[in-house]
């Protein structure tokens, strides 16, 4: 090895360090910790209901019933901060699905689920909403073998993103 490479290996070690010195101070160990914020909405949800009438006429049995149990819990997951469970002058979510799509998939030809809202009560102002939701079905080789479960995988990640559109459109 010659004297010039180990100064010019000292030279950029020194350099390292510097730079690392400096970066030190960027996230100091005494930063003030993320807190979540609390309910601050207009409005409490003291129930959920969800209507899938409309849909067993046009998808049957299985899809409606798929989408009344994943509906009620990604709404109170949406609306988490929103919810008062058995509040007494809490208000109703009124949920009704009007048809789901399953497409075939890709962005090309998503799935879709259409539906309205409806809150009332609680003392505020009624709110009424219709609802277009998408997700993006990408098939797996197992959905072949499994097709049920394929299925109601798809109507929930729709009842996700209907509850998560109809958050954001309320700003609860």
């Amino acid at each position: 090895m010659s004297i010039g490479s180990l100064s010019r290996r000292a030279a950029l070690a020194a350099l390292g360090a510097c730079a690392l010195t400096g970066l030190g101070g960027c996230a100091p160990t005494n930063a003030p910790a993320v807190q979540a914020a609390g309910p601050t909405s207009a409005f409490h949800i003291a129930s959920i209901e969800v209507d899938t009438a409309p849909l067993v006429a046009q998808s049957g049995n299985p899809t409606a019933q798929w989408a009344q149990a994943a509906l009620p819990g990604a709404l109170a997951q949406a609306f988490a901060a929103n919810m008062a469970p058995g509040e007494a002058g809490g208000a109703t979510l009124s949920v009704r699905i009007d048809s789901i799509y399953l497409g075939g998939g890709g962005p090309a030809d998503p799935d879709v689920m259409k539906g309205a809202a409806t809150l009332t009560g609680g003392g505020g102002p009624a709110r009424k909403t219709r609802l277009r939701a998408t997700s993006t079905y990408i098939a797996n080789p197992t959905d072949q073998a499994l097709v049920e479960q394929a299925l109601q995988g798809r109507v929930q990640a729709l009842s996700q993103a209907f509850a998560y559109w109809l958050q954001r459109k309320w700003g609860g």
